[in-house]
């Protein structure tokens, strides 16, 4: 079993930045693509934000926050973080980290194995 557990949210202006991290425990998840989701308020989904493979070599953004998030991992600290910049209101949203064991469709959030309990993000305008 994995557990993934998410930390950096809060409420921050537009324009301002937050860090999202998600820590591992239990089997490794080294080799385990790793993603971002969101759930806006309101909405039924969580759309991929952002995942990396398990060796960190791809990496992929919705077209949403492209040029303003940045996705990294460190296998050997079992972490996953996304540094998010430029944030705007309609980035509200709780956001989760999932591990994969597939390398492909990985912006599907049906293809992950393991998911975290999600962190709030809120943009004030």
């Amino acid at each position: 079993q994995v557990q993934l557990v998410e930390s950096g949210g809060g409420l921050v202006q537009a324009g301002g930045s937050l860090t999202l991290s998600c820590a591992s425990s239990g089997r490794t998840v080294s080799s385990y693509a790793m993603g971002w989701f969101r759930q806006a308020p309101g909405k039924k989904e969580r759309t991929i934000v952002s995942f990396i493979t398990g060796d960190g070599s791809g990496t992929y953004y919705a077209d949403s926050v492209k040029g303003r998030f940045t996705i990294s991992r460190d296998n050997a600290k079992n972490t996953v973080s996304l540094q998010m910049n430029s944030l705007k209101p309609e980035d509200t949203a709780v956001y989760y980290c999932a591990a994969s064991g597939r390398k492909y469709n990985l912006a599907l959030q049906g293809v992950y194995d393991y998911w975290g309990q999600g962190t709030q993000v809120t943009v004030s305008s």
